[in-house]
């Protein structure tokens, strides 16, 4: 990197496929006092400013391309990833076949699958927890591997954007939503389980975050909606397939999903960039399982 002078972490605000454009914008932010650094990636260049510095030089930049008569290269704000993804999914998986292996063998003398699932008149009936402990049941291995694979897949992308531990307890709190939507709309003696409904969550989660206005970005109608159209095929892919697929959890834990992660891309970059944050959010969300799980087994 050229001129980094900054002790916070360097964020792109600029790009371009010649260094030159990138030296001008570099030249502006520095003579208005905003340290900058110029650097190579995949792509081309980018200009970089400390992260307290990133809406100032969003700023500056627009006025200044603002009063430019010649057409420049299109300014976007890049999507700031975050750290704690894999260790989520790591998590994800373990817990998904630890819950697993306990159901099969009735460990502690509790018929887990029987004190976990959803049903829909229980849940009516105030055993909120079932909306949480049915995301970790499933009928059969298959049911199990399908989950593990596009959970995870889905919870590594969610990760990357908001963090391992907002990313999951949104997943989870989605997913329970979702079970409890469907719950409502049920007759009282519907069952379902499966981690189907969180892992659609984390999907409508995805969908929100690609679908939130960006400062800069020089995207067509068409394309600012795309991410809604690509999210509703994957939707209609992996969701409507199936013997006992239960379409209805699917749908409401895709809305779900989309409801809380419209929130969860809003949070300030600060708020997920911290670590208190990111890892009170994971163990809340072991909390929720937990506490979900011993109030179902010695209610």
């Amino acid at each position: 990197m050229e001129n980094a002078s900054s002790s916070s972490p360097p964020v792109a605000v600029f790009e371009s496929s010649h260094r030159d454009p990138c030296q001008e914008v570099s030249l502006v932010l520095q003579a208005v006092g905003i340290p900058s650094a110029i650097a190579r990636d995949e792509t081309g260049w980018v200009v970089a400013v400390p992260d307290a510095r990133h809406a100032a030089a969003i700023t500056e930049i627009e006025d200044y391309l603002s009063d430019k008569s010649v057409e420049v290269p299109r300014v976007e704000s890049r999507v700031r990833l975050f750290g704690g993804a894999v260790i989520g999914v790591v998590f994800y998986v373990s817990i998904l076949c630890a819950v697993n292996v306990l159901d099969r063998i009735s460990a502690y003398g509790v018929q887990w699958s029987d004190v976990g699932h959803m049903r829909a008149g229980d849940v009516m009936g105030g055993q909120i927890w079932r909306t949480v402990t049915a995301l970790t049941l499933h009928a059969d291995t298959l049911h199990l591997m399908s989950n593990l694979a596009f959970g995870g897949f889905f919870g590594l992308l969610a990760g990357r954007i908001l963090g391992g531990g907002v990313a999951w307890l949104a997943i989870v709190v989605a997913g329970a939503l979702g079970n409890a939507a469907n719950a409502f709309m049920r007759d009282a003696d519907h069952v379902s389980i499966g981690a189907s409904t969180a892992v659609f969550a984390a999907l409508g989660m995805l969908v929100s975050h690609a679908l939130r206005p960006r400062k800069g970005s020089t995207s067509t109608a068409m394309q600012r909606w795309t991410p809604l159209i690509a999210g509703l095929l994957m939707f209609a892919f992996l969701g409507l397939e199936g013997e006992r697929t239960d379409v209805l959890a699917h749908t409401t834990g895709f809305l779900s999903g989309m409801a809380v992660g419209w929130g969860c891309c809003r949070l300030p970059e600060r708020v997920l960039a911290s670590e208190t944050v990111q890892f009170a959010s994971a163990a809340l969300t072991i909390a929720l399982l937990i506490i979900s799980w011993a109030v179902a087994a010695w209610a």
